[in-house]
């Protein structure tokens, strides 16, 4: 079977976190190879195929396996056993809206799905919790990584200064061209624009600065926050972008799991 090639990341021991790029998939054209997302056209059967092979790696099973439908707003649902415990549909039914997942049970790979936007990726050592997250331009000015931080703080008792996160692939601030109905929407969000924007003939946005500054806003130590380089925008070989590809292509999954 062909396998996935992901971009791990290093949380120690007890935890698998990782992106996957568009490398070891099933899927063809504007989704080769690698994708899992069933919301942007690619054919199911290939979907299926590419969920199969990713669950082999993670050494799990495919029902345990789960990525919410996101809507880029700040809904965030903790995966327990009472949500294990629903039918299939009534599984994706919850996920519908939700834009960050997190859990405190062991095995359960927990995701979300981007192309230019930027994934996050919490993880509570001291609670064994972990959360991942959807951050758009929109789920940014609304503060989303806060929002999930609060909810595991009140959920998992996490205390923001011992838990460490990870900043996955997205849109650099070089690429992230806007128009200024986004950058007025930054402004008026509170957000300290020198340090987020530059204009040359538009305003460009730092989305995966402003999640950072989010972060340390919350109280997690700036050491305990790592931030991809990778622009998806200007390495379409390695990850898609939907700048690039158009809204029918491939997404980019960013996963975390308890072991």
């Amino acid at each position: 079977m062909i396998h996935p090639e992901l971009r791990y990341y290093d949380f120690g021991e007890g935890v698998t976190a990782f992106s996957s790029t568009r490398h070891g998939g099933y899927s063809k054209g504007n989704y080769g190879e690698f994708n899992i997302n069933r919301y942007c056209g690619d054919d199911p059967q290939t979907i299926s195929q590419n969920r199969e092979a990713l669950c082999e790696l993670l050494e799990i099973s495919n029902d345990r396996l789960l990525m919410p439908h996101q809507v880029h707003l700040t809904e965030v649902v903790a995966i327990d056993e009472a949500f294990l415990n629903l039918s299939a549909d009534e599984q994706q039914l919850r996920l519908e809206g939700v834009d960050a997942l997190m859990t405190n049970v062991s095995n359960i790979c927990i995701g979300v799905s981007t192309a230019d936007c930027i994934p996050v990726l919490l993880f509570d050592p001291e609670h064994h919790a972990v959360c991942a997250i959807h951050a758009g331009w929109r789920g940014t000015v609304q503060r989303i990584v806060e929002v999930a931080v609060d909810k595991m703080k009140k959920t998992y008792h996490s205390i923001p200064q011992k838990m460490m996160a990870q900043i996955g692939p997205g849109i650099s601030l070089d690429s992230f061209e806007v128009g200024d109905e986004v950058y007025e929407t930054f402004e008026k969000g509170g957000f300290e624009m020198p340090a987020i924007s530059h204009r040359d003939e538009k305003w460009h946005i730092n989305l995966p600065m402003c999640n950072r500054l989010q972060l340390e806003a919350v109280g997690l130590s700036l050491g305990n926050i790592a931030v991809t380089p990778d622009c998806t925008f200007k390495q379409p070989n390695t990850w898609f972008s939907a700048r690039r590809l158009g809204i029918n292509s491939g997404r980019i999954f960013t996963g975390i799991m308890l072991k």
